[in-house]
């Protein structure tokens, strides 16, 4: 399951990230890493962007990078 798949108000943890080269490494420089803890605060009537809650400050993502994040 991904991050983008995630309702509003559920904590879920990082399990793996995908991607590749420099966009793998700007959400893992976001704090998004595998063992994490994610708070799914807002997402827009489209359903981009998603906002979050990671390592106690908040965090908007686009559904493109919301995809490459799984989650439990």
């Amino acid at each position: 399951m991904t991050l983008k798949e995630i309702p509003c108000g559920k904590t879920v943890k990082v399990t793996k990230l995908t991607g590749e080269g420099p966009v793998k490494r700007r959400i893992m420089d976001m704090g998004i890493t595998k063992g994490v803890d994610i708070f799914v605060r807002k997402v827009a009537p489209f359903g981009d962007p998603v906002e979050v809650t990671v390592r106690g400050y908040e965090l908007s993502l686009r559904k493109a990078d919301a995809e490459m994040i799984l989650v439990e």
